[in-house]
């Protein structure tokens, strides 16, 4: 698979990857405001923006490799 084709599937990955977490993260959150305290939904909310990275590595690592 040539670069170009493969940052094009990697970039698919991406979005769809984006899209389904940022759902999941915001529905997770969405039914905790009732059960937590203020502080924790600040917690939760800053894990949440940042751990979305994490199994993106391997993905951006893959697209960015040579042929």
């Amino acid at each position: 698979m040539n670069v170009r084709t493969r940052k094009a599937v990697g970039c698919f990955a991406f979005l769809a990857y984006l899209a389904i977490y940022a759902l999941l993260a915001a529905s997770l959150g969405v039914a905790l405001v009732p059960l937590v305290p203020t502080w924790a939904q600040l917690i939760y909310y800053a894990v949440a923006g940042i751990v979305w990275i994490f199994p993106l590595k391997p993905v951006v690592g893959w697209m960015n490799k040579a042929e």
